[in-house]
């Protein structure tokens, strides 16, 4: 039996659920999911420029878990501008964590 999946933490609800080619219907697109802890792995390394150590620890993960997600991340990116897609963020096993209360405890 495999252990149980270790929260992941995030501090940033993107506020949106879908990405897609502009000027076609989400109808007519395949639809390719990636999980809000993938998403938050990609803001921390391409948009903050965080390493992988410091991203992990603030992930609350190993740098090898955080490694793999982000890879996981990039694949499926990739994959969704290469064949038009859409994106759809959701679910992963995550706890939001609020930015402002998060500075005030450290």
């Amino acid at each position: 039996m495999a252990r149980p999946k270790k929260k992941r933490c995030i501090y940033n609800d993107p506020g949106f659920r879908y990405f897609k080619p502009r000027g076609i219907p989400l109808t007519q697109l395949n639809i390719i999911h990636i999980e809000l802890d993938e998403y938050e792995a990609i803001r921390l390394s391409d948009l903050l420029e965080m390493s992988q150590i410091e991203a992990a620890k603030h992930m609350n993960v190993s740098r090898g878990t955080y490694q793999r997600i982000l890879n996981s991340a990039h694949k499926k990116i990739a994959e969704a501008l290469d064949k038009n897609c859409a994106i759809e963020l959701k679910g992963g096993t995550v706890e939001i964590i609020n930015p402002d209360l998060a500075k005030k405890q450290e």
